[in-house]
């Protein structure tokens, strides 16, 4: 068989670079937008920023681990990488859009491989009123924060404020309080992947808010509307029985 041409990417911090090295030497390394796979080298943060950079190509990421928790990353090995890419199963997930409007009437785009959320940034709790489908679901949302995740987020910010774990396949998306003062303990909602959120927010100037989509920060936001993206598909490879939808099922359990 043909070797496969593999593009490789790697964060910055050594053990990463010192793997690009060598897998670069042993097996080339070819322009992304000509290569079979890409291949990224580091954690999950570095693969939430390679999948971005690559979503106008066609072309599947697999990730190994040269970071810390690796949920999105295959096991590093430096041998048979070219039969892994062959054997690996793919997973395709679609982006969260945000549209984000700050207090001097500015728009923001942005779109969220994991979540969308809005954060307080000042010392008083966020006050936020929800529409889902362009329908007021609550009128006064008192709190830290909130976020709207997908399935493949749902065990990132999502499951660090409570929220639920989502299957790979469900079609559905998470929305997750922090800290919910009133409604008291409220725990948020599960929503199709095709609703329309949006966050007002209450009283911006008193009490700030930013908004927030994969690292990119809006600040002094007044309205934020989220929704699925499915024009944009990330293709992402992972080991046999190991994919996205294992590792959801087999967190629930840990």
């Amino acid at each position: 068989m043909p070797r496969p041409k593999i593009a490789f990417t790697a964060s910055p911090v050594p053990i990463a670079q010192t793997a690009l090295r060598a897998l670069s030497q042993a097996h080339g390394d070819a322009p992304q937008a000509e290569a079979d796979a890409i291949v990224a080298l580091g954690g999950d943060g570095f693969m939430l920023e390679t999948l971005h950079a690559t979503q106008g190509l066609d072309v599947p990421v697999y990730g190994m681990n040269r970071g810390t928790v690796g949920f999105l990353m295959n096991a590093f090995h430096a041998e048979d990488l070219p039969q892994r890419l062959d054997e690996a199963e793919e997973e395709v997930i679609n982006p969260l859009t945000m549209t984000a409007m700050t207090v001097d009437g500015a728009v923001h785009e942005a779109l969220a491989i994991n979540e969308v959320s809005l954060l307080r940034a000042g010392p008083q709790a966020a006050k936020l009123r929800i529409t889902v489908d362009y329908k007021l679901r609550m009128n006064e949302l008192v709190c830290d924060g909130a976020l709207v995740a997908t399935p493949a987020g749902s065990t990132a910010y999502n499951y660090s404020a409570h929220g639920p774990i989502l299957p790979i396949g469900s079609d559905v998306l998470a929305l997750t309080a922090m800290s919910a003062f009133r409604p008291r303990r409220w725990r948020g909602a599960l929503l199709q992947k095709s609703a329309v959120v949006r966050f007002d927010v209450i009283d911006p100037q008193k009490r700030p808010v930013m908004a927030d989509a994969d690292g990119a920060s809006v600040r002094d936001v007044v309205s934020v509307e989220i929704r699925s993206e499915p024009k944009v598909r990330h293709r992402i490879l992972f080991d046999p029985g190991h994919g996205l939808e294992e590792r959801l099922i087999r967190e629930q359990f840990a």
